[in-house]
């Protein structure tokens, strides 16, 4: 079969997450027909598996321009822009009504296993930017197909490939084996199962993100609960505890952001977690009762554990991209130009250098990582940014590139700053001097105020995917 004329092509969208989504939007703003391939069973899946955790961006944060004016005429009505949703609230409220609107250009169970050019193997280089990119496609009964595509957009996110629990970057010896007692995710507890699984048992959280701080504050507030007596945390950070371990509290432009350091910081305090400082996990054991004993690189070996949380971030999937030439940073696995924007061995600055299509763009003409995938393994993304860059890459598809250069993207700080400091010296944090003095060693006492306990406040990170 011959591949039909590029200009006659959609734009294939891999994933119907927010970023996605917004790509879609934004594509159809330009006169250009999107295709959006979905593994999931609907739209926004990877959001749902955390539809009970609460996002620290307010609903006037989460909503793009484009997606809106293409939901206006439904009659869909934009929830108060002041107020937190959950996963499941962004899911219901927004990621479906979209979804429903762009009608068939969306397809899901459709879970995409291969993207080239057509004809054209990564090594080939005659008319190869001539040609249509080919993507492969596997739906939930088996059956394959193959779409042609005038450009790719990645918006797949990085949910489905959580990182391991070892310091070294790969699974912790044991870690596998361990499975059992290990979760990658913030659990839900008003699951009653999920409940049971951690109430009265002494759980390690592995990590120092938003992700962590949710679960320590989740696990606290269990702790304190008629059903939770007995529930104890063990906080496990690869680094030691500087002021900037929690964020930064009241400074933080996004309150809830900063609320949420502040709780993970009152768990502590209060009893409900010990903090395991400059741990680098090696090895996961089993006792004679079945419990996880964590061992650290440096021979430490933890009291044992019932459950093991491990937030330590994630990693994109480039396994599908492999006929293709990436521009990859090789330490984050972002784009090369955007990978010094963002990286958090130089800076933790909530501000990011407004970036699009040039920040986005790869050897391979016509394909855009974007969204939390754009990330790498950089964290603290928001979904903003995701639609900052996908307005952009949508207006240099359709040739505009005036308006493709103008991008604009002004982010709340965190109200911490600085490089994460020599590796192994983390209670030296150096400041680059963007947002506020250089993080000084606190003593872990019970603060004048501690913010919302996970009840309270929203307690979850903003990540589009």
């Amino acid at each position: 079969m011959n591949a039909p004329a590029t200009t006659e092509l959609p734009v294939v969208v891999i994933g119907a997450g927010p970023t996605g989504l917004a790509a879609a939007a934004h594509l159809l703003d330009q006169g250009i027909e999107p295709l959006v391939l979905e593994a999931g069973p609907t739209a926004g899946a990877a959001v749902r598996e955390w539809s009970h955790v609460r996002l620290f961006s307010p609903w006037g944060e989460v909503v793009d321009p484009a997606a809106e004016k293409l939901l206006a005429p439904t009659g869909w009505a934009r929830p108060d822009p002041a107020a937190y949703p959950s996963g499941g609230d962004w899911a219901d409220r927004y990621l479906r009504p979209l979804a429903d609107v762009l009608g068939d250009r969306v397809r899901l169970h459709a879970t995409v296993t291969g993207v080239s050019r057509a004809g054209r193997d990564r090594i080939v280089d005659a008319d190869r930017e001539q040609q249509p990119f080919v993507v492969h496609v596997t739906h939930a009964d088996g059956r394959e197909e193959r779409h042609f595509a005038r450009a790719v957009i990645d918006a797949s996110g990085t949910w489905a490939t959580p990182s391991p629990a070892g310091g070294s970057g790969l699974p912790a010896l044991g870690e596998r084996a361990a499975a059992d007692r290990i979760s990658y995710r913030v659990p839900d507890l008003k699951d009653p199962v999920v409940r049971a699984r951690y109430a009265g048992r002494r759980t390690a959280v592995i990590g120092s993100g938003a992700s962590a701080f949710t679960a320590l504050a989740h696990l606290a507030d269990l702790a304190t609960s008629g059903d939770g007596a007995g529930t104890k945390g063990v906080w496990i950070l690869r680094r030691g505890i500087s002021g900037s371990t929690f964020g930064g509290g009241e400074a933080d432009q996004l309150p809830a952001r900063g609320a949420l350091g502040l709780a993970a910081k009152a768990a502590v305090d209060e009893g409900h977690a010990d903090a395991v400082t400059g741990f680098r996990t090696e090895a996961v054991e089993r006792d004679a009762d079945g419990r996880l004993i964590l061992v650290g690189e440096d021979g430490r070996r933890l009291d044992a554990v019932d459950e093991v949380i491990v937030l330590t971030g994630f990693r994109p999937d480039l396994s599908f991209l492999d006929e293709l030439r990436l521009g990859l940073d090789e330490r984050l696995q972002a784009p090369v130009e955007l990978a010094p924007l963002i990286d958090p061995n130089q800076h933790s600055c909530g501000t990011v250098y407004p970036h699009g299509h040039r920040e986005l763009s790869h050897p391979e003409q016509g394909l855009y990582l974007v969204g939390m995938k754009s990330y790498g393994r950089a964290p603290t993304f928001l979904a903003m940014t995701g639609y900052e860059q996908v307005r952009s890459v949508a207006a240099a598809i359709a040739g505009d590139l005036d308006a493709a250069d103008r991008v604009e993207l002004t982010l709340p700080e965190t109200g911490v700053c600085g490089g994460a400091g020599l590796f192994d010296a983390p209670d030296t944090a150096q400041a680059d001097g963007c947002c506020a003095p250089t993080p000084q060693p606190v003593q872990l006492s019970a603060p004048a105020t501690v913010g919302a306990t996970a009840e309270q406040a929203p307690t979850g990170g903003c990540c589009g995917s």
